[in-house]
């Protein structure tokens, strides 16, 4: 017998501007808890206001569990969030920006910052903008994870489209626990 409600903990992180606030907005069963400030650094040339704490959203499943999704500020200067969110944490979306001058460079930094909790759970690769700019294309995402020696999902995806994160999400999900589908199933 399930438990009537479960509650799980995803974290969204990545760099400014990667689409982490607009993510948890578009897959969010609630109105998004925001925590944006007027950006006063080089922020600003990307956007006019940056997320300082978290964001925060609920995904209720059809099984009548939630998922908490809590968005990272994207800035290292409020790195001291990053620990903070983390904790009781099932998993890492890492979104990238892949109109960024070197978006493989903003996905080491991050997957080397959250290693310890990506080793104890799972991440999944979520590549925003790539409508914008093609290149560099998934398979050279793969690469540069072999490279580091972590294999996860990489998918394409419009953190302003609701199916697009959905499925980041279920991906995240089948690849913390590969039998989830079958429990699912089993109900």
């Amino acid at each position: 017998m399930k438990p009537d409600k479960v509650y799980d903990k995803l974290i969204f992180t990545g760099p400014v501007g990667a689409g982490k606030t607009t993510a948890i907005a578009s897959i969010s069963d609630t109105p998004p808890v925001r925590t944006d400030a007027c950006a006063t650094d080089m922020t600003l040339a990307r956007k006019p206001e940056t997320t300082v704490a978290l964001d925060y959203g609920v995904l209720r499943l059809d099984d009548g569990s939630k998922l908490h999704l809590y968005g990272t500020p994207g800035q290292e200067r409020f790195d001291f969030m990053w620990e903070i969110l983390i904790r009781g944490g099932i998993g890492l979306v890492l979104l990238l920006d892949n109109t960024r001058p070197d978006p493989f460079q903003d996905m080491r930094f991050f997957l080397q910052r959250f290693r310890s909790f990506i080793d104890a759970t799972g991440v999944v690769v979520g590549v925003t903008r790539m409508d914008l700019k093609a290149a560099p294309p998934l398979e050279s995402y793969h690469k540069s994870l072999e490279q580091l020696g972590l294999r996860a999902p990489v998918l394409e995806i419009d953190a302003r489209r609701r199916e697009d994160v959905a499925l980041l999400v279920q991906t995240l999900l089948f690849h913390l626990n590969p039998g989830i589908l079958m429990e699912e199933s089993d109900a």
